[in-house]
């Protein structure tokens, strides 16, 4: 039977599949693994409350463990703690800004503007003369900002 090491390892390999650079570890997405005798237990949890992408976060996980021979898995999904930004792991932060979403500060750090929109740094250019656009980017968990030095318009994603 693998341990929790080499399950978290094996989960690594899977994406979130609205950004698929990042891994649901990585996102902090992956909150748990129990090795129970023979069997796996894996609980992730939702960046928001109705997330879609999480069905789909299920079924790969589901697959990757039966794909590495693991036969007796469940996989839960937990809303409680609430999934935080300040769980997307360095390595995360990092692929998401070379992904060109502008990453999130930790809550310990940050700073709004006049009408609270967090002061986010451009992720093309490292400008921080960008302004909120929408509250909603391309997807509920992501706001659309624009740079106004280089203007391109980049998703920011959201402090929760």
């Amino acid at each position: 039977m693998p341990t929790v090491a080499d399950i978290e390892e094996l989960l690594e390999e899977v994406k979130d599949p609205e950004i698929p650079v990042i891994s649901i570890r990585e996102l902090g997405v992956l909150r748990e693994v129990k090795v129970l005798g023979d069997e796996v237990e894996v609980t992730i949890t939702p960046t928001y409350s109705g997330c879609p992408a999480m069905d789909v976060m299920k079924i790969d996980v589901e697959k990757a463990l039966h794909d590495a021979g693991i036969e007796r898995f469940s996989v839960k999904q937990a809303l409680s703690p609430a999934w935080s930004t300040d769980w997307i792991s360095e390595r995360g932060r990092k692929k998401l800004l070379d992904y060109g979403i502008a990453p999130p500060p930790h809550s310990a750090d940050i700073r709004t503007l006049k009408g609270g929109a967090p002061v986010t740094a451009c992720p093309q250019c490292g400008s921080t003369d960008t302004v909120l656009v929408s509250h909603f980017g391309s997807t509920a968990c992501k706001a659309l900002y624009k740079c106004n030095t280089c203007k391109e318009p980049f998703d920011l994603f959201k402090c929760l």
